[in-house]
């Protein structure tokens, strides 16, 4: 079973990658946390949005259809 912080980075590919690499130094730097959690917590961050993205599509899709 994968920990946490290897959930949160699964999903880092390609430009969020990118982004989590350039933020995970600085904030290591000014919070408590290890660069490989602060990965961790930016792909989880993506992992959100993107589920908050799906999610609003579908209400979104149902209200239209009178439901």
């Amino acid at each position: 079973m994968p920990d946490t912080t290897q959930l949160g980075s699964a999903g880092l590919v390609g430009w969020r990658k990118a982004v989590a690499d350039r933020v995970a130094t600085p904030a290591a730097n000014r919070a408590p946390v290890s660069e490989d959690q602060a990965r961790a917590i930016v792909g989880a961050l993506f992992f959100a949005l993107s589920l908050y993205y799906v999610i609003s599509t579908i209400v979104r899709m149902v209200k239209s259809q009178g439901g």
